[in-house]
């Protein structure tokens, strides 16, 4: 029984008309608010036309619902200052009344060479992109000692640790994971998990079975965590002809990169579901990490229209949510 149903945006815009693609964003957080959504979640893209700063969008959506979580998933933290990363995350936390749940993951950025010198440029080879950048974030929201100081100094008042402090957010953090490493260092630092459509092939090519195993290392190490998954689903019920044929369009050209292995780092995608909410769910109950799992994380497709979005939604929240046994909230 599904008991979460969340939704996943790009927040795709035009570069010369940046405020209309961001305001479709908002528009479609409210609009999942409405329709009962669990959660609403913004990926995170550095120099291409989808959301640089979701913590910003997520204060913004923040004061245009009241109940609706907002997440990320997931915020490169090689692109972070883990300090005043978790300034931020506290203050929208307090701003959104305890909403947030902020997903984070590491690594070097993507197209590192490209853009080291503009993002470190005294420090590039000596910045760590390891685990160790989540520990230093985990530690600031948690309320522990970031400076030896605090006290009075003239007229001011400092504190030794990152204020504004928000009690609850270090336990809505979500590490997301695409291998058994990442599922079991999440779980052993008391993050919650999550996966999505995308892993790494390690003991398998079957794209579910490796997302089992993952989410099974994960429950291993933190039984009490909280699991999300991600797949890009697409609910057709009240979709026109021409919407339907452009969907099938998108998944069919996505398709190949789902049949092996990708890259030297063999990363696996999963294949969209497209199709009535009955057809998906069929396919989703066949799906043996899909099973695992009582909360998820739809994925929106990239390139589409607002009123595609809002088809999608409208579906997903009516048809299909009811369908994998969800109640909205």
């Amino acid at each position: 029984m599904l008991r979460k149903l969340g939704f996943l945006t790009i927040g795709l815009f035009d570069e010369a008309d940046p405020r209309r693609g961001h305001e479709s964003t908002l528009e479609i957080i409210s609009l999942g608010e409405r329709l009962g959504f669990d959660s609403a979640w913004l990926r995170h893209r550095h120099l291409q036309f989808g959301i640089s700063s979701p913590v910003a969008v997520m204060a913004a959506a923040s004061q245009r619902t009241s109940r609706i979580e907002l997440g990320t998933a997931v915020t490169p933290l090689g692109w972070e200052n883990p300090l005043r990363l978790a300034e931020d995350l506290a203050t929208v936390d307090i701003l959104s009344g305890g909403r947030i749940n902020p997903g984070v993951s590491v690594g070097p950025p993507m197209n590192y060479a490209t853009v080291r010198d503009a993002l470190y440029p005294d420090t590039a080879d000596a910045e760590d992109f390891s685990y160790q950048r989540v520990t230093r974030l985990l530690a600031a929201v948690r309320g522990e000692q970031v400076s030896d100081f605090s006290g009075t100094l003239g007229f001011e008042q400092f504190s030794g640790r990152v204020q504004p402090h928000s009690p609850g957010l270090a336990s809505r953090m979500w590490y997301g994971g695409g291998s058994l490493r990442s599922a079991r260092w999440a779980g052993e630092n008391g993050m919650n998990f999550l996966t999505s459509s995308v892993v790494k092939a390690e003991e398998s090519t079957d794209f579910a079975e490796i997302q089992l195993s993952h989410i099974r290392a994960y429950r291993e190490a933190n039984p009490a965590g909280r699991i999300s998954q991600g797949l890009v689903v697409i609910p057709t019920d009240s979709a026109t002809p021409e919407q339907r044929a452009r969907y099938a369009a998108y998944a069919e050209k996505r398709l190949p990169r789902t049949r092996e292995p990708q890259g030297p780092a063999r990363m696996m995608f999963a294949p969209d579901v497209v199709g009535t909410s009955a057809e998906i769910a069929e396919q989703l109950a066949a799906h043996v990490a899909f099973r695992e799992v009582e909360e998820v994380a739809f994925a929106l497709p990239f390139t589409f229209e607002h009123d595609d979005y809002v088809q999608i939604l409208t579906d997903m929240a009516t048809k299909l949510g009811p369908a994998l046994g969800w109640k909205p909230a």
